[in-house]
C-alpha cells in the first residue's frame, strides 16, 4: 500500500478509474460516486431545516427562540461524530457502517412525526449521530485525493443541488398540503432509498501520509486551521438560521423567505460549480478575501428594509460566494497541516461552526429584532479571514 504520490495512470486504468489519491490505490468512479453520495445524503434536509422548523414554529410544536437552538444541536452532533470517527474509527467495513448510518437516519427523519418542543430539539440532536458517520465517510475520500478542493467542489455541488430539490418540492408541494409532517416523512423516504448505496462503495481507505489508519490529532497549525474552518462555518450558520425572521422584520411574507432560501440553493450549485474549475488555478486567500467583502455587502442589505427582489438577490449571492469558498477550506488545512489529519477533520470542523453560528445567534437576537445576528455573522467572518491570512502569511515565510 503506498504513501506517496502514485505513478501517473496508464491508458487502461485512466478509462478504469476516475480519483487518484496522494495515498492508496484510485477509486473507480462509482466508487468515487457512493463516497460522494453518502455525503449528499447525510446533508438532504439541511438546505429545507429552516423552512422545516419555521413550520414546526407555525404549528406551534417547536418556540421561535429555539429554532437556532435546534438547528446548533443537530449540526454539534453531527461535527461532533465526524470529527471523532475521523479521530478513532479505522475507515474499514464502509460498506456496512454506511448502510447502517443511512437506515439510521430515515428512522429518525420518519420519527419526528410525533414529536413538538423538546422533542423535537431531542431527535434532531441524535439525527445527526449517524449524519455525520456519512460525512466522514465522504470526507475521508476528499482528503485522500490530489485536488481536495476539486473534490470538495463536485461534493458541494451534488449536495446543494439535491437541497435545491428537496427545499423547493418542500416548500411548493408537501408543506402546504402535507405540513411538516410530510415533509419530514418525505425526508426520511428519500434516504431510505439512497441508504442501499453505501454497498457499492469502497470499503476500506489507506493510511494518510503519517502511516496508520487513524488520522490521530493534528498538529498545533492544523488546529489554528481547524479554529479559522470553525469561525467561517459559524459565520454563515448565524444569519442563515434566521433568514426568514430577517425578511419577516424587513416587512416580507414567508413566500419570500422560501424563495430566498430555494434561489439561494440554486446559486450555489453554481458556486460549487466554480470552485471545481478555480481549483488549482486560485489560491484559497483570494477566494475567501473577495467572498467574505461580498458577504459583508449583501448581509448590510437586510438592514435597511430591502424590498422582495433585492433581499431575495442578497440571499442568492451570499450563497454562491458561501459556495465557492467552502471547497477551499481543505487546501487551506493541507497548506497549514501536510500531514492531511486537520484535513480529515474539516467536516467536523465545518459542522460544529455551523452550529455554534447558530447557538450564538440565538443569543443576540429577540422575537422582534433579529439584526443582532448580521452583527454576530460579520465579526465571525473577518475573524476568520483574519486566521486565514495569518496562516498563509506564516507558511509562506516558514
Amino acid at each position: 500500500m503506498s504513501t506517496g504520490t502514485i505513478d501517473p495512470p496508464t491508458p487502461q486504468e485512466a478509462g478504469a478509474h476516475l480519483v487518484h489519491e496522494v495515498v492508496g490505490p484510485p477509486l473507480s468512479g462509482l466508487e468515487a460516486g457512493v463516497a460522494i453520495g453518502l455525503g449528499v445524503v447525510s446533508l438532504i434536509l439541511a438546505g429545507a431545516m429552516p423552512l422545516l422548523l419555521g413550520a414546526l414554529a407555525d404549528e406551534h410544536r417547536l418556540a421561535v427562540a429555539r429554532i437556532g437552538d435546534t438547528a446548533m444541536l443537530e449540526a454539534l452532533t453531527m461535527g461532533l461524530a465526524a470529527g471523532f470517527s475521523g479521530a478513532v474509527i479505522r475507515p474499514a467495513r464502509l460498506r456496512l457502517i454506511g448502510l447502517v448510518a443511512g437506515l439510521a437516519v430515515a428512522a429518525i427523519d420518519v420519527a419526528m412525526i410525533k414529536t413538538s418542543g423538546l422533542g423535537v430539539m431531542a431527535l434532531r440532536a441524535l439525527a445527526g449521530l449517524p449524519e455525520g458517520v456519512l460525512l466522514w465517510i465522504t470526507i475521508g475520500m476528499i482528503a485522500r485525493t490530489e485536488t481536495p478542493e476539486r473534490w470538495a467542489g463536485v461534493f458541494f455541488a451534488a449536495s446543494t443541488l439535491t437541497q435545491f430539490a428537496v427545499a423547493a418540492a418542500l416548500s411548493e408541494l408537501v408543506i402546504p398540503s402535507l405540513h411538516a409532517n410530510g415533509a419530514f416523512v418525505f425526508g426520511g423516504l428519500l434516504v431510505l432509498v439512497c441508504a442501499p448505496v453505501a454497498l457499492l462503495g469502497r470499503d476500506r481507505y489507506a493510511a494518510l501520509p503519517g502511516g496508520g489508519d487513524l488520522a490521530g490529532t493534528p498538529p498545533g497549525r492544523g488546529w489554528v486551521a481547524l479554529g479559522g474552518t470553525v469561525l467561517f462555518a459559524a459565520a454563515g450558520g448565524a444569519v442563515a438560521v434566521y433568514i426568514a425572521p430577517l425578511a419577516h422584520q424587513a416587512g416580507l411574507g414567508p413566500q419570500v423567505a422560501g424563495r430566498a432560501i430555494t434561489a439561494s440553493l440554486a446559486v450555489q450549485v453554481l458556486g460549487s460549480a466554480l470552485a471545481t474549475v478555480a481549483a488549482g488555478r486560485v489560491h484559497y486567500f483570494t477566494i475567501f478575501l473577495g467572498s467574505t467583502l461580498v458577504t459583508l455587502a449583501c448581509w448590510a442589505v437586510y438592514l435597511f428594509w430591502p424590498p422582495a427582489w433585492l433581499f431575495i438577490a442578497a440571499a442568492m449571492v451570499t450563497g454562491f460566494v458561501g459556495l465557492l469558498a467552502t471547497p477551499f477550506l481543505v487546501p487551506m488545512t493541507i497548506e497549514a497541516d501536510p500531514s492531511r489529519r486537520a484535513a480529515v477533520q474539516s467536516g467536523g470542523a465545518q459542522l460544529f461552526g455551523g452550529a455554534l453560528g447558530p447557538f450564538l445567534a440565538s443569543r443576540v437576537v429577540g422575537e422582534r429584532d433579529v439584526h443582532g445576528a448580521l452583527v454576530l455573522g460579520a465579526v465571525l467572518a473577518i475573524s476568520a479571514l483574519a486566521t486565514f491570512g495569518g496562516l498563509h502569511l506564516t507558511a509562506r515565510k516558514s
